[in-house]
């Protein structure tokens, strides 16, 4: 099996669940983070989710899977332990040419889960194919501690200065040299030691005046 690698844009996307267990709520939780509007379906969930549906950021329904429950879906998480009815899930959502997601079963999904490595607007996806989700962990533990928190706020700050070259000059290849300088700077390793005198005088450097560190992480 040969996947392709995707991110997907959820926001505002109507995205279900089906099971309201440990792994369940793991999947909520990761759906809401992205902005999906998320259904549960579920006759019993754990109290996270009750807490979620209680204050409204999920539709709870305490009931087992129905079909008409894919209805307007965009794609839907299956995470029960009744293998059965994953199964038909998947059946049902191929049918419909729905996105389909079966916890631990990649034979019955349309689309797997990779272990993922988040900080800020970095994300980095980990993958075996399905052939060794141990070994996915590992990675995933691993790259973590590479990747620390301040490659979340260097993400933001060279954001923060492409929105403001762009305002100036509408031409993304206009700037490119600039960012390669910018990361070859050593950005990210000043950022790490709150070197903020040297972050500003290499943002001088490059950028010129109106590129302060400070200005640009609150704009």
């Amino acid at each position: 099996m040969k996947y392709y690698p995707i991110c997907l844009d959820i926001q505002n996307r109507n995205c279900l669940v089906v099971g309201g267990g440990s792994v369940g709520t793991r999947k909520v939780t990761t759906l809401l983070n992205c902005g999906a509007n998320v259904t549960v379906v579920s006759p019993a969930a754990s109290a996270h989710l009750q807490e979620l549906a209680n204050n409204g950021s999920v539709m709870m329904k305490n009931r087992p899977f129905r079909f008409a429950d894919l209805a307007g879906m965009f794609l839907v998480c299956s995470a029960t332990d009744d293998q059965e009815l994953n199964r038909q899930i998947h059946a049902n959502a191929e049918d419909l040419g729905m996105l389909c997601n079966v916890a631990d079963r990649p034979e019955v999904c349309n689309f797997i889960l990779p272990s993922i490595v988040n900080r800020g607007d970095l994300i980095i996806a980990i993958s075996t194919s399905g052939q060794s989700p141990a070994f996915a962990k590992k990675l995933r533990k691993d790259l973590a501690k590479v990747f620390g928190n301040e490659y979340a706020e260097f993400l933001k700050l060279m954001g923060a200065v492409r929105k403001k070259l762009l305002s100036r000059d509408h031409r993304p290849e206009a700037h490119k040299h600039l960012f390669e300088q910018l990361i070859n700077g050593d950005l990210v390793a000043m950022i790490k030691e709150h070197q903020y005198e040297a972050i500003n005088a290499l943002l001088f450097k490059i950028l010129g005046k109106g590129y302060e560190f400070e200005s640009l992480m609150n704009e």
